[in-house]
């Protein structure tokens, strides 16, 4: 099972890239505020794709897919609250389509990914997995 001190490293191995700003954040903070490391791996993966370098959004995809499937319970929260709802909002909030990364998803993190969207757009009282 995939602990709380496991997510970020699983997803830097995906996105090697992103280790010195994962780094900052660790003298910066430790293991604490990993909402807040959330959004600088969310605007990370923006930096990439204004680049133009997807090269390493497959990768990523997969590890959020572990985390949403072997994840603990708060892991998998994480995932979805953490890293999802932060590429969502941060893309958005920079006038860039968060689906661009959405295509990438893998099945659970797609249910995820969708039942953001709707609790967003009203469509839902609360954050559910959407089949």
């Amino acid at each position: 099972m995939i602990e709380q001190t496991d997510a970020f490293p699983l997803l830097v191995g995906a996105c090697p890239s992103f280790e010195d700003r994962w780094l900052e954040h660790l003298r910066e903070n430790g293991n604490d505020l990993p909402y807040i490391a959330a959004g600088s791996f969310a605007d990370h993966l923006l930096s990439l794709q204004q680049a133009d370098d997807q090269s390493s959004f497959p990768a990523v995809a997969a590890a959020i897919e572990r985390l949403h499937t072997e994840g603990s319970p708060w892991v998998k929260e994480f995932a979805t609250i953490g890293i999802l709802e932060g590429i969502q909002n941060v893309w958005s909030n920079n006038s860039c389509d968060p689906e661009v990364f959405g295509t990438f998803l893998f099945p659970e993190s797609q249910s995820w990914w969708r039942g953001l969207k709707n609790f967003w757009s009203g469509n839902a009282p609360l954050v559910t997995r959407d089949a």
